[in-house]
């Protein structure tokens, strides 16, 4: 089976694509060809992630599945939830969301926060959706070198590490996007 993952975050792709089952020929958009950016302009992550499912499926009709995620911060109103990529401006530069995160939450008791991530899977022009959250912490100070995005500060529930000081195995194991992910590999294997 031939399904497209609608991302150009190679950080991304070979984590989901270490998930997958072999019997599934993983394509990025680089591999179809597709180099643009897909606008994300939904108001909900599970908006973003239908968005660019159906894009790949519109304009080149190939099976598909999106993701989005956001990490919301409690005591922030759930910021920066949808916005998580851009949250201190259009570069989508991680440290600089992270510096914006940690000065936000300066004043803040309350650092519980979770990841949240929706997968949108178009298959034969068929929507369906699959969420994984993960809850957690937002450190003082970035710990760890692997991961990307929020990783550094985010320690899940029950862990005394972040997500960059683990392994990508044990990321995906209790991680929000190997929650989204395990349900549409059960989904595809039916």
């Amino acid at each position: 089976m031939k399904l497209v993952f609608a991302t150009h975050n190679k950080n991304k792709f070979a984590e989901v694509k270490a998930m997958l089952p072999h019997y599934i020929e993983l394509l990025s958009l680089d591999a179809i060809g597709c180099n643009e950016d897909i606008a994300e302009t939904a108001e909900t992550i599970e908006g973003n992630a239908i968005l660019k499912a159906n894009y790949v499926r519109r304009n080149y009709n190939l099976n598909c599945f999106a993701d989005d995620t956001g990490l919301e911060v409690k005591s922030l109103n759930n910021e920066p939830g949808v916005y998580s990529a851009r949250y201190a401006g259009a570069s989508n530069d991680s440290n600089a969301n992270i510096q914006k995160l940690l000065k936000n939450l300066e004043e803040k008791e309350d650092r519980s926060a979770r990841f949240k991530t929706a997968i949108a899977l178009n298959l034969e022009h068929e929507d369906i959706m699959f969420l994984g959250i993960c809850e957690g912490e937002i450190t003082a100070e970035l710990r760890g070198e692997s991961g990307f995005g929020y990783d550094p500060v985010f320690q899940p529930k029950g862990f005394q590490k972040t997500f960059a000081e683990m392994t990508l195995q044990q990321k995906s194991e209790i991680g929000h996007r190997g929650k989204a992910m395990r349900q549409l590999i059960e989904y595809l294997s039916k």
